[in-house]
């Protein structure tokens, strides 16, 4: 038993050293472009998929089919989520094809039928994937409503998309955001269908003096000088 337990020690202590020595020797990828081995995408996969269904399993689901969410929940999407997961009608952008692991496609799959793991993700994000935890800036409400906008998503037309992000009040989630958050108008791509732009919203804190520059634009001109020429050829700047 004693010569089992040693030989066991020892070979989780070569494996261990064996693991550190290919970490520091760099022979692992983490490039982007570099794909996981298949037996690493399993293995990652379904920890996150594990991981996200234990956490988000007790999580009550509200009334998803009201208007108002909807509404509400188009404007945000359309604002902070296209980039990466589109919209209908619209081409894939830079973000989209070039992001590792590639974000999924929710115009076509909405919350994948389950709208508890859709909140869950959209909250708290995944670590190492571009997923942000859009929580730490929006309140569940705001969240719920991303989530009743996704599980019609799947279902809507361009026109349709176009009309209901339209309609609704842009970006609106309460978390101090402004035109600069607004990710919208950055994935605009030929081949992609035109997308509408909701109201502007105010900017807020983005450090720039509204006041000084308007006292620029009113300030008076400056007074016109008269150059007079001598006979000498030398001149004199009359004020």
């Amino acid at each position: 038993m004693k010569r089992t337990i040693t030989t066991l020690t020892l070979a989780g202590l070569a494996a261990t050293a064996a693991g550190a020595g290919i970490i520091w020797s760099g022979l692992i990828n983490v490039g982007a472009d570099d794909p996981h081995l298949d037996s690493v995408h399993a293995l990652l996969s379904a920890t996150r998929e594990r991981s996200i269904a234990v956490r988000a399993a007790d999580i009550p689901v509200p009334d998803l089919s009201a208007p108002e969410l909807i509404r509400r929940g188009a404007g945000n999407y359309h604002s902070m989520c296209i980039g990466c997961h589109l919209a209908p009608g619209m081409a894939p952008t830079e973000l989209s094809q070039n992001l590792y692991p590639a974000p999924p496609n929710l115009a076509q799959i909405g919350t994948n039928g389950n709208p508890s793991v859709a909140f869950w993700i959209v909250k708290h994000g995944i670590k190492a994937t571009g997923m942000p935890a859009w929580g730490k800036s929006m309140g569940d409400e705001h969240i719920w409503g991303m989530v009743a906008f996704l599980q019609q998503l799947p279902s809507l037309d361009a026109a349709q998309y176009r009309a209901l992000v339209a309609a609704s009040d842009g970006h609106s989630h309460g978390g101090g955001e402004g035109d600069m958050h607004d990710h919208s108008r950055q994935h605009d791509h030929s081949g992609a269908t035109p997308s509408p732009q909701p109201p502007a919203a105010p900017h807020h804190g983005d450090g720039h003096d509204h006041g000084h520059d308007q006292e620029v634009a009113n300030a008076p001109a400056a007074p016109e000088k008269k150059v007079h020429v001598h006979a000498d050829g030398k001149e004199h700047v009359h004020h």
